[in-house]
């Protein structure tokens, strides 16, 4: 997960209706990240040769005011996925911004786990070339600090879609509190104008304000209500 502090006025034509802008310390982010979904299921079934994928993202954070406070979200300004199928059914189902290119992952593992000192690249193939997220882990993982960026960056459950006819879903997010390890190197290499377009362009070129591997865990993702 690298993220990026960025200007908010380049994030607002993509803030779903009903939300606003979430801020750390008055500040604002985007972050790519790269994952695998692991053993995947839909609507509790698994669906052959789309169960293990690699997926790249570039999302920001939001917040609504519900009946239960605040609830605090990501929206997302695009999402790769290497399937057609799952970049067609995510954007039928949920209008998200999904497209679907060539993806490839390499992860230093020790018995099942990233290793002190391992690494971890995700790629995917675009307009003829590659392009890669990439950490360098220090140490082991360690628990969220209270009241940090990694905590930010993290603890949202709930994600929030801008629909065709101007709307917006609202589905919610599960999962228990990721551990995550510091990094020694960090880097995006991309065709940022060309993947994301002209406005991420300065705010994604730039250092990252942080870097960080996290363990991820088995997760649920609820149905969407429109709201």
């Amino acid at each position: 997960m690298l993220n990026y502090e960025i200007d908010p006025a380049a994030l607002r034509p993509f803030v779903p209706r009903g939300v606003e802008l979430d801020t750390w310390n008055n500040r604002h982010f985007v972050s790519v990240v790269g994952f695998l979904f692991l053993k995947t299921r839909v609507l509790g079934l698994p669906i052959p040769f789309h169960r293990d994928f690699e997926e790249i993202n570039l999302r920001f954070y939001v917040r609504r005011r519900a009946e239960d406070g605040w609830r605090r979200g990501v929206a997302f300004i695009k999402e790769i996925a290497p399937r057609w199928a799952i970049a067609t059914v995510a954007r039928v189902v949920y209008n998200e911004n999904y497209v679907a290119r060539r993806m490839r992952h390499r992860i230093e593992q020790d018995d099942g786990t990233i290793a002190p000192n391992g690494s971890v690249e995700y790629s995917w193939r675009d307009g003829g070339s590659w392009h890669h997220v990439r950490a360098k882990t220090r140490g082991v993982a360690q628990p969220l600090v209270e009241g940090s960026e990694e905590e930010f960056i993290t603890e949202h459950f709930w994600g929030y879609a801008a629909q065709r006819d101007g709307g917006c879903v609202e589905y919610q997010v599960e999962h228990p509190r990721w551990r995550v390890w510091r990094t020694s190197e960090a880097a995006f290499e991309c065709d940022v104008k060309r993947v994301y377009g002209d406005r991420f362009v300065e705010c994604l070129g730039a250092k990252p304000s942080s870097a960080f591997v996290a363990d991820g865990s088995a997760i649920a993702v609820r149905k969407g209500a429109r709201i």
